[in-house]
């Protein structure tokens, strides 16, 4: 089992960036596919970004294409999203998630282990 936090929420106007982390302890990250998802206020929890166990293959929701970029590094445990070129659409709360079976997948039933969330506040 994985314990997953976040941490790297804020609040930042139109067009700045954020970082957030998310640090895994009690097994190791290579042993999953890391993803990235978050819920805005009234809405379903959707997809962000995932990565595979070796880092080797990412994909991204549409609108993040090109912003925002997933990345890890396994000796600290650390599996990061870099987002740039905020818009207000973009404010939720991100969530981090394991998920144990190696295959990319974008929908929230397919992920394991979650976070708690980091809220993320874009003021235009």
């Amino acid at each position: 089992q994985v314990q997953l936090v976040e941490s790297g929420g804020g609040l930042v106007q139109a067009g700045g960036s954020l970082r957030l982390s998310c640090a895994a302890s009690g097994r190791t990250i290579t042993n999953y596919a890391m993803g990235w998802f978050r819920q805005a206020p009234g809405k379903q929890r959707e997809f962000v970004a995932v990565q595979t166990r070796s880092g080797g293959s990412t994909l991204y929701e549409d609108s993040v294409k090109g912003r925002f970029t997933i990345s890890r590094d396994s000796a600290k445990g650390t599996v990061y999203l870099q987002m740039n070129g905020l818009k207000p659409e973009d404010t939720a709360v991100y969530y981090c998630a394991a998920r144990k079976i190696a295959l990319l997948s974008t929908m929230v039933s397919a992920y394991d282990y979650w976070g708690q969330g980091t809220q993320v506040t874009v003021s235009s």
